[in-house]
């Protein structure tokens, strides 16, 4: 893989901005509700909600954030990764799972070692030591949702 720098957003607040765009175009989501969130993760001891990003030079190629609930049901399985995206050009290149690695990581790292997903996809995240837990209801949403989990053993 190319030599894109993956990041913690609240390592770099100088991105917050940039990030929280980015964020709201992708997802569709107000850009003010990223823009708390991401404010929130640069809070001093913040743990939840974090944010990361993958770049190419200056230019955001993906990311995905770390927050309480994904707009779910199940309010006790938490805390949840959301919003992963990989810009379309970019994608099969293993970005993605550069990110949950680091990510994963990273939590672990900060005393956090379990993590929750909601998807649609049935084979993507197994190839990063995510499994399978239950189905979920999603808020509004008329279908169940499927729940993946993932513990970082020490290594």
């Amino acid at each position: 893989m190319n030599n894109y720098q993956i990041i913690n957003i609240c390592q770099h607040p100088e991105l917050k901005d940039i990030a929280a765009e980015w964020f709201h175009n992708k997802w569709g989501i107000p850009l003010e509700a990223y823009q708390e969130s991401i404010d929130d993760s640069l809070a001093d001891g913040a743990i939840i909600p974090s944010w990361y990003l993958c770049l190419d030079g200056s230019k955001i190629i993906g990311g995905m954030g770390v927050i309480e609930n994904d707009f779910h049901d199940r309010k006790d399985l938490t805390p949840n990764v959301c919003a992963v995206y990989t810009e379309e050009e970019y994608r099969g290149q293993g970005i993605a799972g550069r990110l949950l690695n680091f990510l994963c990581k990273d939590m672990k790292s900060r005393g956090i070692d379990t993590l929750y997903l909601i998807t649609d996809h049935t084979d993507f995240y197994e190839r990063y030591g995510w499994e399978f837990l239950c189905m979920v209801q999603g808020d509004g949403e008329p279908q169940m949702t499927r729940m993946y989990i993932h513990k970082e053993l020490n290594t």
